[in-house]
């Protein structure tokens, strides 16, 4: 669940951060280029009243009176040119210094324009007009008209080209002339790009810290999740002492680890009271059967020998004996606590087999033991030992003469696989869902001998000891099962109180 939920919150804070990080990114930039467009407007107006004053008015080949070629080529011989200048009007000569000034010291280009854009009453550098069509063009036509030009497009890290900002000259409520500016970008965009990489680490911070807080939410939230997977799993497979501590988490995790205790109560009290029954009644008529075989017999005694009702009667009263004592066993397995220790399971079957091999001979069935001679488990040697019993038994019950029933052991990673595997008939799919159910057989066996309960006692000998029980078909014909054991300690069960924190 947690690979599910994480993934879903990152997405969330992820589209949190950028709807918040791209109008962010986008106000930087604005702001950071209405301040360098207020610079320069400023700068424009500042030249626009020094050019308000300037009285002279250009030839008809577009030069000033006064004005040097040469301090229209080149500012660096603007010493000379305004010695000249200063013939005519001083505030001509103020204006051009200025604004060679600036061209030197920030490489904006700049001049003052009339209405003719080519003619220009001051200008650097000097080879610099207005350009015929552009940003530049529209910014001048607006001057033109008396206003100062409108913001010029957003620029961009990526962005090319200058930034134009124009701004009239008025004398007398007429434009007589424009301020014209055009301020290379490269500075701008650096600056952009600075205040986003900020935001940027910002965001990549932010986000850091939003993983971290959904981590430990999701933590928190999933927690008693999986405190109440684990105790589940452990009442299923027998350990019905598990319970959950609930002292964290949401308070509704909390109220439903309550309820989950109080229906684990329940639940175990009404097992051990079926199990009390069923050991109880078992216990209670071993007596009474007991007194009436005994009675059978020495009926039998006064009857003729061989007597067929006699027999049959002794038969059922056998069966009948044999399915309490295996009511008794279930109870037993089923009530018992299992002794785990590191056990040689290869031994063990070796050992077992060799115990069944006479049996299996006489039944004309070869039992043999394949696999390997050393695998180590966790396992109660007892209980793993009346399981395997039971398996051999089962499969002898089943396999016919001539056929072989194995016996194998081997390791897989953490866990070690006890497989029986026999000859016989075998069994259908949907009787393979139903094999270990209590007082259940196949109706093609019903003439072998048996109560019905042997896998389900190996089901409940093997649970108490955490090992599982798998079956399945062993091709072409025959049944196959898996004994599954831990090759790590098991973990130890915790008081009932106690075993599980939410």
């Amino acid at each position: 669940m947690r690979s599910r939920l994480l993934p879903l919150l990152i997405v969330l804070m992820a589209g949190v951060l950028l709807a918040l990080g791209f109008p962010l990114a986008a106000s930087v930039a604005a702001a950071e280029q209405q301040r360098v467009v207020v610079d320069r407007l400023d700068d424009a107006a500042r030249f626009a009243s020094l050019a308000q004053f300037v009285t002279e008015t250009p030839d008809e080949k577009g030069n000033m009176p006064g004005e040097s070629r040469s301090v229209k080529a080149d500012c660096d011989r603007l010493q000379e040119g305004s010695a000249r200048l200063q013939e005519g009007d001083g505030r001509l000569a103020t204006l051009t210094a200025e604004l060679c000034r600036y061209h030197e010291l920030y490489g904006i280009r700049a001049g003052v324009f009339y209405r003719n854009s080519d003619q220009s009453m001051a200008r650097a550098p000097g080879n610099w007009s207005v350009p015929a069509d552009g940003e530049a063009r529209n910014a001048y036509n607006e001057a033109l008209a008396g206003r100062r030009s409108h913001d010029p497009h957003q620029v961009w890290p990526w962005s090319t080209g200058e930034l134009p900002v124009a701004s009239p000259v008025v004398r007398d409520g007429d434009v007589v002339a424009v301020v014209l500016t055009d301020s290379p970008t490269d500075q701008l965009r650096f600056r952009i790009l600075r205040r986003w990489l900020v935001i940027g680490v910002g965001e990549t911070v932010a986000m850091l810290v939003a993983l971290g807080a959904a981590v430990r939410l999701t933590g928190w939230v999933l927690r008693p999740v999986r405190v109440l997977d684990a105790v589940t799993h452990d009442i299923a497979t027998g350990r019905m002492k598990s319970r959950v501590a609930s002292s964290g988490g949401p308070p509704e995790l909390q109220r439903l680890a309550g309820s989950f205790n109080d229906m684990a109560d329940h639940v175990e009290e009404v097992l051990e009271q079926q199990r009390a029954f069923v050991a109880d009644a078992s216990h209670q008529l071993r007596n009474p059967l007991s007194a009436l075989l005994l009675r059978i017999e020495l009926l039998a005694l006064e009857l003729p020998e061989g007597n067929a009702e006699i027999a049959s009667v002794r038969t059922e009263g056998k069966r009948l004996a044999s399915v309490l004592d295996d009511l008794l066993d279930l109870a037993v397995a089923e009530h018992a606590t299992a002794d785990l220790q590191l056990t040689d399971v290869a031994a063990l079957a070796v050992e077992r087999v060799d115990s069944w091999r006479p049996l299996a001979e006489d039944r004309g069935v070869h039992l043999g033991y394949e696999g390997r001679r050393a695998v180590t488990a966790w396992a109660d040697p007892v209980s793993l030992s009346s399981a395997l019993d039971a398996l051999v038994d089962n499969a002898l019950k089943f396999t016919p003469r001539g056929e072989r029933v194995s016996v194998a052991v081997n390791d897989e990673g953490d866990r070690v696989h006890l497989v029986v595997a026999d000859r016989g008939p075998g069994l259908a799919d949907d009787e393979l869902e139903r094999i270990g159910d209590r007082f259940w057989r196949s109706n093609r066996h019903q003439n072998v001998s048996g109560s019905g309960l042997g896998l389900s006692i190996t089901r409940a000998l093997l649970a108490a000891g955490g090992a599982g029980l798998a079956f399945a078909r062993n091709p072409p014909h025959g049944l196959l099962v898996t004994v599954t054991l831990p090759r790590t300690a098991p973990h130890r069960d915790a008081p009932p109180t106690a075993v599980s924190r939410l």
